[in-house]
């Protein structure tokens, strides 16, 4: 599993609408910018030294304001753009710094909360603060032989003047930075969070949807094995049943009549337990009455399949050995699917099959079903047919053990162990 790092991850661009915001913000700075240019030229107020000329003051006053319109797309060449006209402005002595402060504030802001490269916005914002102060530095060796001896006529704190204003202009400007690194920071920490919620509410949508699908594909699954098992069987014992009628029909009514009633009460069984499926499958949406619903075949309705088998005329026999013990539902209906499956591939595949045996085991930790017939196998031992797969569908679901393929003295064998739980055996 790939992890993605704080530098890996790119946060996205900008929407459209956030673009068309910062037009309207950086409009909005540049007209407040020449409106505080404007007033600090009819008070007079020139803390920088003489001014430029006028188009010159503008200049700077735009130069340094409407960069934001891009802040967000190009926060990189935003920052730079004004951090170096912020320091050119006031080498020029331009008397517009209030709005210029702010544009610069949020130029180092955007850069970290929107800089798609995080090494370089980091060290971009580094340099650009320590820039800052060096050109503070500058500015202060420069200025002080100009200071005026009356400058501080008024002081009377324990630290020199001149001291204590080069330590306010540094805890001020370490504050005005400091804030514009870590809110930006803080914002890009926000963004990544949030994409990592949203990207995990992704992942759990689609983990949910794949649970859905695969509980949707074991239901048809389950569905297409019982509905195999029930048609399967029973057509095929009434196929066998027809064919016996048809041969014995004009030569013998009675046996024609007896396999014809059989033929009618296996066509009767199999659509009672279509419908008992049916209704099963109904009550997930209907909720119908649990009552008319006759529960699912078990172990112990295997002397049905056996005496269908016996009334297609094959010689079947059926031996239960050890002490049987009352068998989780589940397993009950697998073993009976199993011999009920073993029983129908009898029928259908084994030719010239006369003899059929059918054996239940409990044993100390498995039950056993044991199907052998005498008969030759159309097919070989390794076929994915239907009822071959749904056999090892429901061994392999309980965790058993499945064998299926020729006897040795001849006949076909299916024989399927099924583990028991704990607490159905004694110990």
């Amino acid at each position: 599993m790939n992890t993605v790092t704080d530098d890996d991850w790119r946060r996205p661009g900008p929407t459209p609408e956030q673009r068309r915001f910062d037009v309207y913000v950086g409009l909005a700075a540049t007209l407040l910018s020449l409106v505080s240019l404007t007033l600090a030229r009819s008070t007079g107020a020139f803390l920088l030294g003489p001014p430029p000329s006028g188009p010159e003051q503008v200049f700077w006053t735009v130069a340094l304001t409407l960069p934001l319109i891009w802040r967000r797309r190009f926060p990189a060449a935003v920052t730079v753009i004004i951090s170096v006209g912020f320091i050119a402005a006031q080498a020029r002595s331009a008397p517009e710094i209030q709005l210029a402060s702010w544009a610069l504030f949020a130029a180092l802001y955007s850069l970290g909360a929107w800089g798609p490269d995080r090494r370089l916005a980091r060290r971009l914002r580094v340099g650009v603060i320590a820039t800052m102060f060096v050109w503070l530095g500058a500015y202060y060796a420069v200025s002080i032989d100009s200071i005026p001896a009356d400058a501080f006529a008024g002081a009377v704190g324990p630290v020199p003047p001149v001291v204590a204003a080069m330590v306010n202009g540094v805890l001020v400007n370490g504050l005005f930075f400091g804030f514009a690194y870590f809110f930006g920071e803080t914002a890009w920490l926000a963004a990544r969070r949030q994409h990592e919620v949203q990207a995990q509410a992704e992942e759990v949508r689609r983990s949910q949807a794949e649970i859905r699908e695969h509980a949707v594909v074991g239901e048809r699954v389950r569905i297409a094995r019982e509905l195999h098992d029930v048609v399967a069987h029973h057509v095929s014992v009434m196929g066998v049943q027809a064919s016996a009628a048809r041969r014995v029909f004009d030569k013998d009514p009675v046996k024609a009549r007896t396999a014809l009633s059989a033929i009618e009460e296996t066509a009767r069984t199999a659509v009672d337990e279509l419908r008992r499926m049916l209704g099963l499958l109904r009550a997930r949406d209907g909720h119908p009455d649990r009552a008319e619903q006759p529960g699912p075949a078990g172990i112990d309705q295997v002397t049905a399949v056996v005496d269908r088998a016996r009334e297609a005329g094959l010689r079947a026999t059926l031996g239960v050995y050890g002490d049987p013990a009352p068998l989780p539902e589940s397993v009950s209906q697998a073993a009976y699917r199993v011999a009920q499956e073993a029983v129908t591939n009898a029928l259908k595949h084994a030719a010239g099959a006369t003899a059929l045996d059918v054996r239940i085991r409990y044993l100390a930790h498995e039950v056993e079903v044991d199907v052998t017939d005498d008969g030759r196998a159309t097919r070989p031992a390794n076929a994915d047919g239907l009822g071959l797969v749904g056999m090892r569908e429901r061994v392999a679901t309980h965790g058993g053990a499945l064998e299926v393929g020729p006897r040795a003295g001849g006949g076909w064998r299916v024989r399927a162990r099924f583990p028991l739980p704990l607490p159905v055996r004694p110990a």
